[in-house]
């Protein structure tokens, strides 16, 4: 059975950049990077695998190929986004480190059930920084939640729902 999420890996542009970001704005300290030569199928690669561990113990990782062709643009949020769970003091307090340092930031948005911010990360990625509110743990529960029913409705309702008939 699955216990939790151990990484999810990303490409990057440049591994410092990234590291100054990920380490020294939001505070997850780089825990392995991995130097990969040979791939498992033995094609040489020259590759940095880089891993910044989050409090929970899982990590954010990243691979610089710069060898390997990728199209590296800002993301939208619905395309693709990096949620990170924070405590509401230290969502206000990197709020505040980021106005400070200049950086494009949206937010504090008020979800119900969260508060976020969102910025982007040297890689065009869209980090949310997300704080629980009172009634997180009930809106997510799937014994108390209508998420079936919610996803139920869309599946009936959404464009070209009719077409599948």
């Amino acid at each position: 059975m699955i216990k939790g999420l151990r990484h999810n890996a990303y490409r990057c542009r440049d591994s410092e950049e990234t590291r100054q970001f990920y380490e020294d704005f939001l505070g997850l300290p780089l825990a392995g990077a991995l130097r990969l030569a040979e791939s498992k199928t033995g094609r040489r690669i020259d590759v940095l695998h880089t891993f910044f561990r989050l409090g929970d113990g899982s990590f954010l990782a990243f691979f610089e190929a710069p060898d390997r062709p990728f199209a590296f643009k800002p993301q939208h949020d619905y395309d693709l986004h990096i949620a990170l769970e924070v405590s509401p003091a230290d969502l206000d307090a990197l709020f505040g480190k980021g106005k400070a340092e200049g950086r494009e930031l949206r937010g504090i948005s008020d979800h119900g059930f969260i508060r976020s911010i969102y910025l982007r990360d040297p890689n065009g990625y869209v980090i949310e920084l997300a704080a629980k509110t009172a009634g997180r743990d009930a809106a997510m529960d799937p014994a108390l939640g209508d998420a079936r029913r919610i996803l139920r409705e869309w599946q009936a309702a959404k464009p070209g729902a009719d077409a599948a008939e």
